[in-house]
């Protein structure tokens, strides 16, 4: 995370200020006015970061309409670009389109209130425009349901006629893992919860070991966008999440998880399905402001880099956990489309290995020891070491041994 220690003691402050009712209005207009200030031609993001961290973030959407953009890595150069390039109405056809139509079809159910049915139509075919826009503009991304629930928070906040551009920002450059053709990526973000809860409550780990993460795939892959109700609150943590790398929605729903620790405790831990019913269901009401100030504290306490089992590791180098730490807001959606097939290669490398594994172990006892050597050699070679027997051909090392009675 970045850290400007002027803009931390001065959005502290007047986040302190905001929480006292009587001082409310005026704090607001301060702060207002200050995050508007470093949204400059030479703009602050170190400060922003701090802003959009601090009690009630980035206060109402005509600040956001500034800072998002900021947060997301592009300016008005970037727009223009995005806007002058040909018209997507005359794009070919994604294939996902139709999903679309349906998900549309059943968005703005929670927000805004009180709009009119021709209102409403209004906002959908609107949304459906946006999604419609960055799908044909980048057609190796893949639609995934719960994408119209991000999408219609950036409509909302920026409008439709800047959305789009924000919209492809996001889906090349920070939530990339969930529109691969594949789900193994978005995966890949839940197996982090396990050493993150060992890092701060092995207890709470221990107890949850035969529950599977996946209770988490929802709120993730969604940016909560799917399970909170009020509009206030996801743009409030919409901006927090902007702000940081996008690990930082993981250890928020790890720390949603330590928060509800005695009441699954109550729950036995054989009872892995009652724990998975809870754990995927997010507590209402959520106290944004504590949830958020304990992410950054857990994240402080125990970064990616510093968790157990190796977890970090694990993690591909082109995954938007590790190619959004850093400065990466410098990133071009060229670099997002780059990041995106090196992805895709990467899946289908893993692909040939298990198929390559899959055969290797079928066969094993059609060799003898004489043919254990040559087996084991070919595994490196499948698993990408050459020479250098990987992990997983020691793996297949071992199952060999074992079946042969060694």
């Amino acid at each position: 995370m970045d850290h400007n220690e002027a803009a931390n003691d001065h959005s502290a402050t007047i986040g302190t200020a905001i929480r006292n009712e009587k001082d409310m209005s005026s704090a607001a207009r301060i702060k207002s006015c200050s995050i508007q200030n470093v949204c400059g031609e030479e703009p602050d993001i170190g400060a922003l970061v701090q802003f959009a961290t601090s009690p009630n973030g980035f206060i109402n959407d005509e600040v956001r309409r500034k800072a998002w953009p900021l947060l997301l890595g592009y300016g008005p150069s970037k727009k223009t670009n995005f806007t002058a390039s040909a018209r997507w109405q005359d794009l070919p056809r994604h294939k996902d389109e139709d999903q679309v139509r349906l998900d549309v079809d059943r968005s703005f159910i929670y927000y805004p209130k009180n709009q009119s049915e021709p209102e409403l139509d209004r906002r959908k075919r609107e949304l459906s425009a946006v999604i419609t826009q960055v799908l044909r503009q980048h057609p190796m991304l893949s639609y995934f349901q719960g994408y119209h629930d991000i999408v219609q928070v950036f409509l909302l906040v920026l409008g439709v006629d800047d959305a789009a551009a924000a919209v492809s920002q996001l889906s090349l450059l920070r939530i990339r893992d969930f529109m691969l053709p594949s789900l193994e990526p978005s995966i890949a973000h839940l197996h982090l919860l396990p050493s993150i809860l060992q890092a701060e409550s092995p207890k709470l780990r221990q107890h949850l070991s035969q529950t599977q993460p996946f209770f988490a795939l929802a709120a993730t892959l969604t940016l909560y966008a799917h399970d909170i109700q009020e509009y206030s609150d996801i743009a409030r943590l919409f901006d927090f999440f902007l702000a940081h790398g996008a690990v930082v929605s993981v250890y928020f729903f790890a720390i949603i998880i330590l928060a509800r620790r005695e009441e699954l405790f109550e729950i036995p831990a054989d009872e892995p399905e009652m724990l998975h019913s809870v754990l995927s269901k997010l507590p209402k009401p959520l106290d944004l402001e504590t949830l958020i100030a304990q992410t950054v504290s857990l994240y402080q306490k125990s970064p990616p880099e510093k968790l157990p089992y190796r977890a970090w590791a694990k993690i591909s180098p082109f995954s938007v956990l590790k190619t959004t730490r850093g400065d990466y807001r410098q990133q071009t959606l060229s670099d997002g489309v780059e990041y995106f097939e090196m992805q895709v290669a990467e899946l289908r490398r893993q692909r040939m290995r298990e198929k390559a594994m899959a055969t290797l172990w079928k066969h094993r006892g059609s060799a003898g020891r004489v043919g254990l050597a040559v087996v084991v050699g070919i595994a490196a070679i499948w698993f990408g070491k050459g020479g250098v027997e990987s992990y997983a051909a020691m793996a297949f090392r071992r199952l060999w041994e074992k079946s042969r009675g060694h």
